[in-house]
């Protein structure tokens, strides 16, 4: 998640159930995380164990598609509201109803535009979290069938600067932003028969199977470690940390490195934040190759100077995930608030005010080694399109004596990423090591995607359903019939009897006793 947060605690391995807040103790927000994601995390592995890997209430499940082809120029399907759970994410679909505005006293509107009555369901093309465009064949349904509709899940943090109503207006301007948020994004995308390898005439379940190959060759194969190393400029640079500490930084930090763009590792590139990429700047207009922003930051390490590297982002930029070169800061403009690019951002990005586009800082910096990178045989990565080559099978030094090491041999995708807090107190990473104190190798901590068969395109008019649905667990009492009425009132007379004959046998008269219990003659 891009957000200011100082780590992240959750370990599933550690089986935590609860986190207990202590009296009299500092709070932080890595606490209050990682209780929300504890619970996240039961919730959804209960509704994966007993759901399975995907499926919907029946009567109320969502995502039925079907195909729209007939006179139009582009084919459409159209996705039908209701609830799905796909790994235990609940995803919902369903469409919000277009509010009711107020109007004058003799019930006329005329400032309302006359547009025609919103749709109950969605559209391929009309879907929230894809932003297909049509000019884009790549966006295109496949022309050739049978294909796959495929339901695509995941999740994004969401701060003020894409929805300013999370941030409280009543703190003020200078004041920064408070919490951000989880979404959960959902995408209908086709995947090609060719890509499943299903022969023609596949049942239904022989195309759930294929799909569930083509889903697990989808997971990240990317590994990552980090590692401190006290720097060569450690002596002439003193603070408050102990001399023979390794990490030098001036702050506690927590550094993203982020795959940019994807593939193997001869075509991935990687950036690098010292503020987890939550840096952003809000942008009022685009002209050329200025931008405005809504402010330059609130501090000198929180601004931007000439020479930083941004990236141009909007929501449907985020939500497509596919990587534009990064940009540099050519010059500021503090009185106007406004920056000069490198370049003019794409045509994609930034144009529509109501997508909030915005720049976000990154902190690496592309063909200079940093410095104090430390005894390392690693030099600096090099750099395509402001982004950094991915180097595997050596340290490549960040800054401050932060060094990171991506393993030979993997693919990457483009949005993972892992988080490696840095410590002055400790002049350390926080990194999981072996008992030689040796960094481990770990996948990356983000972006789960998840994925869930909806239909089989057959053709115009012909679409396989692949959906699962479940029914509820209650139901009702049923009534006995009279076999079971009889049986229940004979148990009740054989219980009655034995109360009796128990009761009889322990106060009858004993043997030799008259009625007082004297003894007889």
């Amino acid at each position: 998640m891009h957000a200011d947060i100082s780590r992240d605690t959750f370990r599933p391995d550690r089986h935590y159930s609860a986190v207990v807040a202590q009296q009299g103790r500092v709070q932080l927000d890595a606490d209050a995380n990682e209780q929300a994601a504890i619970q996240l995390h039961q919730a959804r592995t209960v509704a994966s164990d007993l759901i399975g890997a995907h499926g919907g209430p029946r009567g109320a499940a969502g995502f039925e598609v079907r195909f729209l082809g007939g006179s139009r120029e582009l084919d459409d399907l159209s996705i039908g509201g209701g609830r799905y759970y796909v790994d235990g994410i609940l995803v919902d679909a369903t469409r919000p109803a277009p509010g009711v505005p107020v109007v004058d006293d003799d019930g006329r509107d005329e400032t309302a535009p006359n547009t025609p009555e919103q749709a109950a369901t969605w559209t391929y093309w009309d879907q929230p979290d894809a932003h297909r465009d049509p000019e884009r064949p790549g966006d295109r349904l496949p022309v050739q069938f049978p294909y796959l509709a495929c339901l695509k899940v995941w999740e994004r943090t969401v701060t003020a600067a894409e929805d300013p109503l999370l941030r409280e207006v009543a703190l003020g301007s200078a004041m920064p932003d408070t919490a951000a948020r989880l979404k959960v994004v959902w995408q209908v995308v086709p995947v090609p028969a060719s890509e499943l390898d299903v022969e023609d005439g596949a049942t239904k379940d022989q195309v759930r199977e294929a799909f569930d190959k083509w889903a697990a060759a989808q997971a990240p194969t990317a590994r990552l470690a980090a590692r401190s190393e006290r720097p060569d400029h450690a002596d002439e640079d003193p603070c408050l940390v102990k001399p023979d500490a390794r990490y030098r930084g001036p702050e506690n930090q927590l550094y993203r490195v982020e795959v940019h763009e994807g593939g193997a590792a001869k075509d991935a590139t990687f950036k690098w934040s010292r503020e987890n990429g939550s840096v952003t700047f809000p942008v009022d207009e685009l002209d050329g190759t200025w931008a405005e922003l809504a402010s330059l930051g609130s501090d000198d390490k929180l601004d931007l100077n000439v020479g930083d590297w941004v990236e141009f982002v909007d929501t449907a930029y985020t939500s497509r995930r596919e990587p534009l070169p990064l940009l540099r800061i050519e010059e500021l403009d503090l009185p106007g608030r406004r920056v000069r690019l490198s370049g003019e951002p794409h045509p994609t990005v930034g144009r529509r005010l109501e997508l909030h586009p915005y720049l976000r800082r990154w902190d690496h910096r592309p063909g200079s080694r940093p410095a104090g990178s430390g005894r390392s045989k690693g030099g600096a990565p090099k750099s395509r399109g402001g982004a950094l080559r991915i180097e595997e099978g050596t340290w490549l030094p960040l800054e401050d004596g932060v060094f990171v090491y991506f393993e030979p041999g993997r693919t990457y995708r483009s949005g993972d990423f892992w988080t490696v807090p840095a410590r002055t107190a400790t002049g350390s990473v926080e990194w999981p090591t072996d008992a030689a104190r040796r960094p481990l190798l770990r996948s990356p901590h983000g972006v789960r995607v998840h994925h869930a068969p909806l239909a089989w395109v057959l053709g115009e008019g012909s679409v396989a359903d692949l959906r699962l649905v479940f029914g509820p667990l209650a139901a009702p009492i049923p009534a006995a019939d009279a076999e079971a009425l009889a049986a229940e009132a004979s148990a009740e007379q054989e219980a009655v009897a034995a109360e009796r004959s128990a009761a009889g046998s322990s106060a009858g008269p004993a043997t030799g006793q008259n009625d007082q219990g004297r003894p007889e003659n």
